[in-house]
């Protein structure tokens, strides 16, 4: 008897097709990783609700010069617009509440150096409220450096 000895050979993919995955699989990786970028860019540098960056830099400015230079009211008005602003920057983050001081409170568990901005905010509450509160200029300084670092925080600044 003859003994028949069958050779089978697997199935062979053409090295375009090979080619072709790797390529596709390198792609696939690439857009991830540009999605993942693109994410931590909009997790980290929140839009500060239709202002670009350079004018959220440029409003901080004003802000500071009214402080410095327009004596007792601009003092006022200039921690007005910093609690404005900080509020602003939470608002476009997402924190949740219904007041700067809800979403501070949120805000601190993520950012525990925002506790430090509520002096500020507490400030201006004072000045809002009480008609008869005397702000000086070195609570005023303190509370727009104050303000500053939380934006800083924030990454607003």
């Amino acid at each position: 008897m003859y003994e028949q000895t069958v050779y089978t050979t697997a199935p062979t993919v053409p090295v375009g097709w090979i080619i072709f995955g790797v390529a596709a699989a390198l792609a696939v990786l690439i857009a991830l990783a540009l999605f993942i970028r693109w994410i931590k860019r909009q997790m980290s540098r929140p839009d500060m609700l239709g202002m670009e960056r350079e004018e959220v830099i440029k409003r901080w400015k004003e802000i500071r010069d009214t402080g410095e230079r327009n004596g007792g009211m601009g003092r006022q008005l200039a921690l007005v617009e910093a609690d404005k602003l900080l509020d602003s920057a939470l608002k476009s983050m997402m924190m949740p509440g219904s007041t700067l001081g809800e979403r501070l409170k949120v805000a601190c568990y993520k950012y525990p150096n925002l506790k430090n901005v509520w002096w500020a905010h507490k400030l201006r509450n004072q000045l809002v409220h009480q008609h008869d509160f005397q702000l000086s200029e070195r609570e005023t300084r303190r509370a727009l450096d104050e303000f500053e670092r939380a934006l800083k925080t924030l990454n607003i600044l």
